[in-house]
Order: C-alpha cells, then structure tokens, then sequence
C-alpha cells in the first residue's frame, strides 16, 4: 500500500506525455466584458517579447480602445485575411500565414468568436487548436459568459441568450488560467466614461446586461472556475509526483456510509459542515466481498444515503475491496480530501474480534482529520440492527450446524476403531466447512462450538465426561477450537464472494439480455414491448410505458396489456413527468397510487414515463430490484431515444428530398417549360404585328414554330402527368399481344419532325414473338428514348433502334453518337429531375423522360439501364422484356 502511494499516477503521467511537444495554452479569463482581459494579454506578450521570445499578434480585438491600440504597437501584428460573404467584406484571422510564420508565442483574442462560412474552422477556438498542435504557445482570451455550460444560466440571470460558446473542454486543456476581474462599481464606470461602449451602447449595456446584480453573479462564476480549475491542477501536479497529501488548500470533505451507520444523518451533517465552509464533499460507501451478505434493509439504507447525498449536491462514489480502511484512505488521498466524516462503532466491545474500522482509521488517517459522528441516531441505528437480528434469527442455518455436527461425531464412532482420537477432529472440520458454505459464518460458529463439545465429551478420555485428562488431548482441543473458527471464517467468505460473483453475473445478464432485446428492436412499438416484457419479468408483477402525447400522458405499451389508469395513478404519473422524479406507490408523493412511476430520461430530456406494480404478495420491489430497475430506465430511455432520434432523422431526409424535388420542379417549370412559350408567344405577336408584311412562306414558319413548340409543350406536361400516376401508383399497363415492329414504327413516325436532322435506322431481328404488354405505354417509352438521342446527338449522325430474342429475354437498345453519360451518372439519369451536366446551353427538357421510361419498363417487369454505345461512343439504352409467359407465337412475318 505504502508502495502504490508513492508512485505516480499513471493517468497524470499520461496527461503529461500528451502535451508535450504541443504547444502551451494560457487563457486570460474576463469576468465580464471590458474588465481589461485583451489589455492584461498585450502587457504579458510584451514581457515575454522582453525576455527575448518570438511574439506574433494573430487578432486583436480593439474595439476602439485607445489605451489597447497603443499595446499593439512594438508588436509583430499578422495581416488579418479578407473574406467576402453575402457582398460584405470580413477580415479573420490568417490562420495559414501564422502557421507558416511559426513563432514561439502567438496572441488569439476573443476565442469564442465565431469565423466567417468558408473559414477552415467554424470557430477561433478550433484555430487556437492548430496552433497548439503545431507546437506553438497561445495566449488567449475568453469571458466567463461564453462556457458552453453556463449558457443556461447566463440567460436565466442576464436574461441575455449569449449566442457564441465554447466546449467547457477548452478552459480544461489551458495549462494556465489568469483571471481579470473588475468589482462592479469600477466596471460601470469604465461604462460611463465611455472606455468599454460608445456612450449610447453604453447605456443601453448598464440597462440590460452590465446591471451591478449581474455582474456580481458572472464574477463569482469566474472566481468558482478559476478556483475549480486552480484545485484540478494541484491535485494532478500531487498525483504526477506521487505526494501523498492531503494538502489542505481547498476543504473537502468525505463522508464513509455503510449499513450499519445512520446514513441519513452523516449526510446531512457533512452537508452543513462543507456548507459552514464552503467546501466540496463526496460520499462513498465500499462494496465488499461480504456485500451479500447484508439483509435488504441494510441494502436500501445504504442505497437511501448515497441518493440523499447527491440530491443534497454531493458526489457519490462506490469503491470495491475487502479492505476498508485502505480503499477510503487511498480514496481520500486520491480526491485530496481534509477531513473524513464517519459514524460511531456500533459493536459493544465485549463482542469485538479486533478494532473497529472507526479505529482503524483515525490511526490511519495520518494528516487527514477523521470527524466521528455520534449522538441519539447511535442507539436507534444499533437498536434497529439488534431488533432486526432478533426478528429473523437463522433457524434453518442454526439446525443444519446441529445436524453437521451430530453427522460428524457419527462418523467419528464409525472411524474410531482405525484411527488415532486425533484424526477425528478432521471430521468436525468438514462439517464446519460445510455449514459455513451452506448457511453462513454464525452458523458454522456454532458448528464449531458443537463440535467441540462433541469431540471433548465422546472422544477424549475420559470419555463421556467434559473432564479432560490427557495434556496432549488438550492441546489438541484447543487448536480444533482455533481452525474450526478460521476455517468457518474463510469458508463464510468464500460463499459470500461465490453468492456475490453470481449474483453479479444474474445482473450482468439480465442487462445483457435487455440491451440485446432493445437493441435489437427496429421500430418505437418494438421498444416498448421489449421493455415492458423485461421489467414485468424483472420484477414478477406489471409494467407500462407512458409516452407524451397532445392531451398530456399516454400509455404506449403494457404488460399485461393496460389500457386505462385511475385518477390518482395518473397523478402520480404527470407528476413525476413534470418533476422528473419518481412518485406514486412506495415514494412520498402520492402514495396512494397503486402504480409506482418512474422517469426515463436522457442527458437531452425526458421521454416517458415507465410505470411497475408488484403482485398481491409484494407492496414494493425489493432494493435489489429497485437498483436493476433504476438501471433499465436509463437503457429503456435511451433505446426509446435512438428510435425517436432514426424518426426524427427519416423525416428529415424525406424533407430534405421533397425539397430537393420541389426545387427541382420549380427549376424546370421556370426555365424548360418557359421556353416553348417564349417562342409561341412571339411567333404569334409577329403574325399578329406583321401580318400585311408577311408572306405566305413566313406566315408558314411561324404558324409551324407554334404547332412545334405547343407540342414540345404537350410532351412536357404529358411527362409531368406520367411522373405524377407513376409515384401515385394509378399507371396500370393494359396489356395485349402486340408487335414490337408496331410499336416501334408508332414511335419512328411520331417523333419524324423532331428527327429532321437525324437518319433513325430500325433493326428488329425475324424471329422476336409478340409481347404481351400496354402498346401505347411501350410507345411512350420508345419515343421518349428517340427524342433524347436526337437532342443530344450532333447533327447529321443516325439514331439505331435494334431488338434481338435470347433464351429468357427480349433485348431493344437505343443507341446514338452523342457525347455520352459519364459512368458515374449512368445510374442518376433514370432519377426524376436528374441531368447531365447542367448548363445554359443544354437542350431542354424536364429531366423526366428517362424515368418515366424505367417506370413504364418496370411496370412491365422488364429492366432498363444505360451502357456507352458501339467503341465507346455515345450512349445506348438498353431493355430488357421478358418473354411471353404461356404462348410462344412465331414472328409475324413468318405468319403472314
């Protein structure tokens, strides 16, 4: 022990081996803005840059304060960075120019301070990292208002919600923290004259937010983080060197429950003396190997103290060891503690086998003092243990130590006639051994005492007489005395550590078994009946989950199904969802509910409410069961978040897409279908203005744009309406025996006038059958796939349409001598809305056409795709239509 004391700590060594070769963070820390902290920085850089250190200012916010500007002067000040956003210009720090820079010091002002979009950080905290990182020291600046932590509670008290924080993690990392403080008064009157704001943000500052209450609350904000963080370093800086302390710098105190002590009242009692002064305290009970052994009220009181304490504002800390006295000194010297606060010896020392830990530890103690609590809760605590102990003496354990004992000697008869009188003895070991892992150490006690009884009356000479007559034999009953009592002791122990390991992996799998059940569960209503089902088996009686909904609290789930509550239950339930407590049957809230409610919740808020009710034989759950239960809340609740959360988050995307898709039609009604109306509209005002001037060639190019462009029109909002029946579902193909020739030629001759500059070339092999599918839907498919190879395609190349059977398929491709879809797009182009390249020179279109086309296809239970055409050039459609399922006709020609 005295060993492990003198070693480093391996977590503060480790802490060490991290920083170096990174640079050192100082943080003048600011009451409140204007206390001077940018003003402290400057005077620290130049007496660093007198010591003959490289110092670069990387930003420095004046604010128009002259006595600030005049520092920066004799300074190396970096030039700030231009960054243009929404046509206004920003200046931010030049974060790449300081590292190339890489001076020893460089000075990081307002270190909250959010940067510009299109930054390398979102904020300057994230740049002062870089910094450190590379190696370089920073000294920054920062206001206590701006801690991510206390953003609450600036508000609550300024009523001002401070929008730029940092992670409380930043003021963590700085390897020293100066503090710039102001009294209230003399801040004010910095405002007045004008030295912090222009005079009318001045007054309009000491209105709102520089009020003297206030700023009296953010200083002692300041003076408790910067004395928190003071305290942290000390304690690290004694654990890197392995000092025992405590050293008594900052009172804490350190309360030890156990279950024989009045908890209630050490807790309380460390709670005045840490409030009398001002000091932090921690509660600590140790969990031992004989854990087990203690009865379900000595659980529960332990349990009720240590809840006590942290509702009271304590720390609570469980230690594991048999030892003691060692785990609370080790502990304390650990957490530095001053003073530990411990409950009197409750043994009356006639029945003491050695000192008590009481005693053990204030000879332990050393430097640290040891406050012994004592007065009337002695005699109810004691008298609670001994009625406890006469209420429920262990009579089947006592009968099984008379029945081991009364076996042994029966076996000692059977054995005497071959072995020495010596011998015998071993046989009472035995049966104390055994009742020891049996029933326990008092009965294996008295196990020990029977046989020693026994042994001295039936087997010593003379026989049948407790009279012992032989030296030797005296002896021998002496040390049988002695090793029954050690063996009875490390047996009891034994079973207690084998009970506790046992105990210990029912939990462990019973949360197992949970978290695997939760876990598994996809959806909000599988949650739920897997916690229901759980805790309901868990406990041997009933359980529900409520869950909020528009009128107040819902039951979302129950086992056995529970459709409805009484009025006081569901008191009892609003309650502890407003609260966040547990209420109802067993609490002191609304105990006349026949439910006990407990609160789920996370570290965002709370998401319900889980509801227990015992069988007619059980009023409560069991401490134990109590503990396992607190346990599946916190899983339940966190389980119930994550589906909430993948909801939340599915919502968001489809919100996301209809967006992206809203945004997309918007595009191309504003810009493709507009086109054709342009040209409608002004061949048709030509015709109307120039009508006289116009000959009858002219009149015939106009009046044929208008026909061409209304059409193209019709095709766009045709797309539309198919788009539109495809997502809804209402395009059903009607399907009939139809020849592929047919149809295609349909298509061919549709799409003639579009094709004006393009030679379309059909190849349809003899022997492709006769589809089963909707011809004037498949028409559509094949005009779509013509008109975008005649838009994209450069003039004067042929469009191929060719169609071949194979054994499962009938294959049609589509191919141009376009510029082609990029391989990563030839998946994309079949999505609503999707195009190739956008650009203003681009053929119109919706960026539907292709979907449609997979739509119909599939509707069909064919598959499209798109592969690049012959040598890589241009781009083929491809098709695939299955076979007619029962009739196999021959081609038409060949019926012809």
């Amino acid at each position: 022990m005295a060993d492990e004391e003198q070693r480093p700590s391996p977590d503060a060594l480790l802490a060490q081996a991290r920083r170096e070769g990174h640079g050192r963070l100082k943080i003048f820390l600011g009451a409140a803005p204007g206390v001077g902290k940018t003003y402290a920085m400057l005077q620290a850089a130049h007496q660093r840059l007198a010591d003959g250190i490289d110092v670069v200012a990387g930003v420095i916010e004046t604010h128009g304060r002259r006595e600030t500007e005049a520092l920066v002067k004799g300074l190396d000040l970096l030039a700030t960075r231009q960054v243009e956003y929404r046509g206004h210009s920003f200046k931010e720090m030049d974060l790449d120019g300081l590292l190339a820079r890489r001076p020893a010091l460089a000075l990081v002002d307002e270190l909250a301070h959010t940067n510009v979009p299109g930054s390398r950080h979102v904020k300057r905290w994230q740049d002062a990292e870089e910094l450190l990182a590379a190696g370089i020291d920073v000294y920054a600046t920062l206001n206590i208002q701006h801690l991510d932590s206390l953003n609450d509670v600036v508000e609550q008290i300024s009523g001002v919600k401070v929008r730029e924080t940092l992670p409380d993690s930043v003021l963590a990392k700085a390897g020293e923290i100066e503090l710039i403080d102001l009294p209230p008064e003399d801040l004010i009157k910095r405002l007045h004259e004008g030295k912090v704001y222009v005079p009318e943000q001045a007054r309009r500052a000491i209105d709102s937010f520089f009020s003297p209450g206030n700023l009296t609350a953010l200083r002692e904000m300041a003076l408790r983080h910067a004395a928190e963080r003071v305290d942290r370093q000390m304690v690290d800086y004694m654990r890197a060197h392995a000092i025992a302390g405590p050293w008594p710098a900052r009172e804490r105190l350190l309360v030890c429950i156990d279950e024989k002590a009045d908890g209630d009242r050490l807790v309380r009692v460390t709670k005045r003396a840490a409030e009398r002064r001002g000091a932090a305290w921690v509660a600590v009970t140790v969990d031992t190997s004989r854990a087990h052994a203690m009865t379900e009220a000595e659980k529960d009181r332990i349990a009720e103290a240590m809840r006590l304490a942290a509702q009271l504002g304590g720390e609570t800390s469980t230690l594991q060891g048999d030892d003691i006295v060692a785990a609370i000194l080790g502990y304390a010297r650990e957490r530095n503690a001053t003073q530990i606060v411990v409950g009197r010896s409750r043994r009356p020392r006639l029945f003491r086998l050695g000192a008590s830990v009481t005693d053990r530890l204030i000879r332990s103690a050393g430097d640290i003092n040891v406050l012994v609590v004592g007065g009337e809760a002695d005699g109810k605590a004691q008298r609670l243990g001994s009625s406890h102990m006469a209420e429920k003496p262990d009579w089947r354990g006592f009968a099984i130590a008379m029945a081991a004992a009364a076996a042994a000697t029966g076996l000692g008869f059977a054995i005497d006639i071959w072995l020495p009188v010596a011998s015998i003895s071993v046989a009472y070991l035995l049966a104390v051994m055994v009742v020891a892992m049996k029933a326990g150490l008092r009965p294996a006690i008295l196990a020990s005492v029977a046989g020693f009884v026994a042994f001295n009356f039936f087997f010593t000479e003379p026989r049948f007489s407790f009279a012992v007559s032989d030296t030797q034999n005296i002896l021998t009953l002496l040390f049988f005395l002695i090793a029954a009592f050690i063996v009875s002791n490390m047996a009891s122990r034994l079973r207690a550590q084998i009970q506790t390991t046992r105990e210990s992996a029912r939990r462990t799998g019973n949360l197992y078994d949970f978290g695997r059940k939760v876990t598994a569960a996809a959806t909000l209503d599988d949650v739920l009946w897997a916690v229901v089902h759980h805790v309901a088996n868990t406990i041997r009686g009933r359980s529900l989950v409520l869950l909020p909904s528009g009128n107040g609290l819902a039951i979302a789930a129950g086992y056995p199904p529970e459709d409805q509550l009484d009025d006081k239950s569901n008191a009892a339930a609003e309650w502890a969802w407003v609260q966040g407590k547990p209420a109802g049957r067993g609490t002191a809230t609304l105990p006349a509910s026949l439910w006990l409610f407990l609160p789920l919740k996370t570290s965002r808020s709370p998401v319900g409410i889980l509801g227990v009710q015992m069988t007619e034989d059980a009023d409560m759950p069991s401490p134990e069961q109590m503990r396992l239960l607190e346990t599946l809340t916190d899983q339940a609740a966190v389980a119930i978040e994550r589906t909430t959360l993948v909801s939340d988050i599915e919502a968001a995307r489809v919100a996301t897409e209809r967006e992206r898709l809203r945004s997309a039609l918007l595009s191309s009604l504003s810009h493709d279908l507009r086109t054709p109306l342009v040209s409608i509209m002004g061949a048709a005002s030509s015709i109307i203005s120039y009508d006289e001037a116009l000959d009858a060639a002219s009149r015939r190019d106009l009046a044929q744009t208008i026909q061409d462009e209304a059409e193209r029109l019709n095709r766009f909002v045709q797309n539309l309406l198919d788009m539109t029946k495809l997502g809804a579902g209402a395009m059903k193909p009607r399907v009939d025996w139809s020849d592929l020739r047919d149809i295609v030629g349909a298509a061919v001759q549709r799409s003639s006038h579009l094709a004006s500059r393009h030679a379309i070339k059909v190849d349809i092999a003899g022997d492709v059958p006769l589809l089963c599918v909707d011809a004037v839907l498949m028409e559509q498919v094949f005009f779509n796939l013509i008109d975008n190879a005649c838009k994209y395609a450069p003039a004067g190349t042929p469009v191929k349409v060719w169609a071949m059977r194979t054994p499962e398929h009938v294959t049609i491709e589509v191919a141009d001598q376009g510029p082609g879809i990029p391989p990563e797009d030839r998946e994309k182009v079949f999505d609503m809305f999707y195009r190739v390249g956008q650009t203003d020179s681009q053929a119109a279109g919706t960026g539907l056409g292709l979907a449609i086309c997979r739509g119909i296809v599939e509707a069909h239970g064919g598959v499209i795709h798109a592969e690049p055409g012959l040598h890589e050039a241009g781009t083929c459609i491809v098709i695939h239509l299955p076979l007619p399922p029962a009739l196999d006709l021959p081609p038409a020609e060949a019926e012809a």
